[in-house]
């Protein structure tokens, strides 16, 4: 029997590199297929891998991407956005350090970087249909994060406005996904406006309700805040679209917590690791989202800052593999059944 959850499936953005096999994308494709992989999530910020602008234009270039992907035996899960993304919103405090992720070009020029990111979001709406696809990763941006411990205490409006620009940016966009038979599912991060369920209900109001607005579920995060990751799941299982499994832990001490002190990743309390290190439910996070009827790909996003990427990865895939569940097409109580007797329900009710 099928599973109802498709997977293992890998994220490659931590595995690209400027080495054999992980600089092409025949060469990494046909790596994590060799670890067991059905499927990868494609990073449209790495050029060496996927060239988003001939994506956008070229159905051929689009048929080559899908044939060595074929080739290596890996299906394209998503195509991922989360730097674009990132930039469509950038508070100054952050705009630095943020132009790293774009061209030269636009650095030093918030308003030409975020034309620049929101035309890249566009291409991979249209780069995403032509290749079949229905589903996109990215991140909201931020323009509020800096603010997110009230003290000074915030002005009042300064939150709402955030929003409301938010939704100005995001909605068209939006709509353009939309147009294009595709969604977005903006992975709920610190750093981002949306980090948790109530920022990404401001988020959704923000944009009118809309339908393509949707969520890239990742419990590592929620456990660095401390976020019941499972009943969010119950809360929005309706709005997601995909799944980053990544795992995480919180170990708080006397020294430090939430925040964990601006210590590096190895010293904080809340710190990402590899599948099955951390402290994350996966079993209970696979059967909600089965249960749920969640359909698309489980992906392997591989963040440690103990054990090595090439661990991770090999890893993930059996991890992963023996986290799916083949869903049963009856119940464990059927053999004491039979077959409905409508005087026995009658006379049973006093009817």
């Amino acid at each position: 029997m099928a599973t109802q959850i498709k997977g293992p499936a890998l994220f490659l953005a931590q595995f690209a590199g400027d080495k054999a096999p992980f600089n092409t994308l025949e060469g990494i494709t046909k790596w994590a297929a060799g670890l067991g992989y059905k499927g990868v999530q494609i990073p449209t910020f790495v050029g060496h891998l996927f060239d988003l602008d001939k994506a956008a234009s070229s159905d051929t270039y689009c048929d080559e991407v899908k044939g060595i992907c074929a080739d290596a035996g890996v299906e394209i899960t998503e195509l991922s956005t989360h730097l674009q993304g990132q930039l469509v919103a950038v508070n100054p405090a952050y705009d630095s350090a943020f132009d790293a992720f774009a061209p030269k070009e636009v650095h030093g020029n918030p308003k030409a970087r975020t034309e620049w990111a929101i035309d890249q979001m566009k291409k991979a709406a249209v780069a995403s249909r032509k290749l079949g696809l229905k589903h996109t990763v990215s991140f909201t941006g931020s323009l509020a994060f800096p603010f997110l411990y009230p003290w000074p205490q915030r002005p009042a409006g300064l939150i709402e406005e955030a929003f409301a620009e938010l939704g100005r940016r995001w909605t068209p966009i939006l709509n353009h996904y939309k147009d294009n038979g595709q969604d977005i599912g903006f992975e709920i991060h610190p750093g981002e406006d949306v980090f948790d369920g109530a920022t990404f209900e401001m988020f959704v109001d923000a944009c009118g309700g809309h339908e393509a607005a949707m969520i890239n579920y990742d419990p590592s995060h929620f456990v660095l805040q401390q976020l019941d990751y499972l009943a969010f799941i119950d809360i929005y299982h309706d709005r997601i679209n995909a799944f980053h499994v990544k795992d995480a832990e919180f170990n708080p001490t006397g020294r430090q917590g939430v925040y964990s002190g601006y210590q590096n990743w190895t010293n904080r309390a809340g710190r990402f690791r590899s599948l099955g290190d951390g402290q994350v439910d996966f079993g209970g996070i696979f059967s909600k989202l089965t249960q749920y009827g969640y359909d698309s790909w489980a992906v392997l996003e591989w963040e440690c800052c103990i054990k090595s990427p090439e661990q991770g990865a090999a890893e993930g895939a059996p991890f992963i593999a023996k986290h799916l569940i083949e869903v049963t097409g009856k119940a464990f109580d059927d053999f004491a059944g039979a077959e409905r007797d409508e005087a026995q329900i009658k006379g049973m009710l006093g009817l």
